[in-house]
């Protein structure tokens, strides 16, 4: 049987030539840091991908005023946040900005709509019936409700909602752009804190109905009181860095402006000045058709 030979050479290597030999522990430690890179990554893409997709739903939730979605925003509002907005306009706390704490950058309309809509029609059933109550005791007094106070009251709330809040705004921007420093609040964020600070007086009407003036007038004192420190405490800010007489003249506008329609509202629906008016205006309309009966005749 043949053997077979085997030849070994053997190669020399120059003296810089160094050979490894990889540790196979060391290795598998190193291809699992690899691969942990690589999912950090992917996982960094991914998440870098979910905040552009956010980014973009941001955007596309804005839209432009004049479209429906835009005033869909503005009535998008639970109930929870609603009843900490109408309790921290009832309640408010020294220190604690309106806007800050229950507005953020989220006013809405529900809120205030609703609580002028309600305070409206509060306004014209109770007045109705303390005139009822006051003059129920004449013999010849027949009830005839007076459907002008409704069309009065909406009048009076609703352009103090918005005609004030609106020129408040346009006179902090044209501030702001002279005083940098100034705080700066959206028209809707005027909007919201005015509307919500109406709702004090909802209870307050219900009180008006008893023909007591001591009580009337202490209802729209306390009623004073709470919903124009909310706007105080909120419109402070925004004006506490500008020239001294200026900050006077606009906090003295914003609290004169809410007296006069607390006091308003009462001397027009709820005082004798009221029933006597209210007489008058029965009288010429009884006198303007026993005229005409006489033409016809």
């Amino acid at each position: 049987m043949a053997r077979s030979v085997f030849h070994l050479q053997f190669q020399e290597f120059d003296d810089d030539t160094t050979v490894t030999f990889d540790d196979p522990i060391k290795s598998r430690k190193q291809r699992s840091a690899e691969s942990g890179f690589l999912e950090d990554e992917r996982d960094n893409v991914t998440l870098n991908g979910d905040d552009k997709t956010e980014f973009l739903s941001d955007q596309r939730k804005s839209a432009p005023f004049w479209t429906f979605e835009y005033y869909q925003m503005l009535f998008d509002v639970d109930s929870q946040q609603v009843k900490n907005r109408i309790v921290g306009s009832i309640l408010p706390w020294p220190g604690k900005n309106f806007v800050e704490v229950y507005l953020r950058r989220k006013p809405d309309l529900y809120g205030p709509f609703w609580i002028c809509a309600t305070l409206v029609f509060e306004i014209a059933i109770s007045g109705n019936i303390s005139s009822f109550l006051r003059q129920q005791v004449q013999p010849e007094y027949k009830y005839v409700p007076d459907f002008r106070k409704v069309t009065m009251a909406a009048t009076a709330i609703y352009s103090y909602a918005w005609l004030v809040p609106l020129a408040l705004w346009c006179f902090l921007t044209w501030r702001n752009r002279k005083t940098t420093s100034l705080v700066s609040y959206s028209f809707l964020q005027i909007v919201c804190v005015y509307g919500y600070s109406l709702s004090i007086y909802i209870p307050a009407v219900i009180l008006w109905i008893i023909p007591s003036e001591g009580l009337r007038w202490c209802s729209i004192v306390v009623a004073l009181c709470l919903s124009g420190s909310v706007l105080v405490m909120t419109f402070w800010p925004a004006t506490r860095d500008d020239k001294p007489r200026i900050t006077i003249a606009v906090m003295t506008s914003i609290v004169i402006l809410h007296i006069l329609l607390a006091v308003g509202c009462k001397v027009c629906f709820f005082s004798e000045y009221e029933t006597e008016s209210a007489k008058d205006h029965k009288d010429s309309l009884k006198a303007t058709n026993t005229l005409l009966s006489t033409k016809a005749i």
